[in-house]
């Protein structure tokens, strides 16, 4: 009995399977492709810092509108010295959603 997969095969299914499986050769690749690898000493190893009670704050640090990062007790606005105004960047939001509308001048009689 033969097998039914055996008919839809291409019949140059080893030399496929064999460029297909063959190993990765780096030396196919050309220079200019090739990314150097950055070396230990100029990786940047800053470490995030709350600025109000200089807690490590990495991943889970909280980005204020200020632009300063916080842990989750001074994330809040009123919990650190925001520097962001946010009445007037309200005001603008309104301002710039609605705009002024005037009705068009009409001549009186």
């Amino acid at each position: 009995m033969q097998c039914s997969l055996s008919s839809t095969l291409p019949k140059n299914t080893p030399e496929l399977l064999s460029s297909i499986l063959s190993p990765f050769n780096p030396s196919n690749i050309s220079t200019d492709d090739r990314r150097s690898s950055p070396d230990r000493s100029d990786l940047k190893t800053d470490v995030i810092v709350d600025l109000g009670c200089k807690r490590k704050v990495g991943l889970i640090g909280f980005r204020c509108r200020c632009g300063e990062m916080f842990c989750f007790e001074h994330r809040y606005s009123d919990r650190h010295d925001c520097s962001y105004d946010y009445k007037a960047a309200g005001r603008e939001a309104i301002g710039h959603e609605n705009p002024v509308v005037r009705a068009s001048k009409i001549l009186k009689v």
